[in-house]
């Protein structure tokens, strides 16, 4: 199955869908390290396509003091891939990464 072709114009539309969820990422990120918001209303958050289709990795390297090796290592203590979303992550993961985080 190969890539689909797309118009001129589905081809800019879909790059425009594209920056502005990078921009909404971002923007919730730089919310998480200001301690704006905190972990427990992003995981309870279901209806935000921004939050459940973020990599759960990238989530937790938001956080304040966490980086790449932390998050990676509260991962495999957890029982998470690498390539999980938020969306796809368990109650008992979610509880679990709530308990570690604080």
């Amino acid at each position: 199955m190969g890539i689909p072709s797309l118009s001129p114009k589905q081809r800019r539309e879909a790059l425009e869908k594209a920056q502005l969820m990078r921009k909404k990422r971002a923007e919730l990120r730089a919310k998480l390290k200001a301690g704006e918001i905190t972990l427990d209303e992003v995981l309870n958050d279901t209806e935000n396509e921004v939050i459940t289709k973020m990599r759960v990795n990238y989530l937790l390297e938001s956080l304040p003091q966490i980086g790449k090796v932390t998050a990676q290592k509260i991962m495999e203590e957890i029982g998470i891939t690498e390539s999980r979303r938020v969306q796809g992550l368990g109650t008992r993961q979610k509880e679990e990464l709530l308990k570690k985080i604080r």
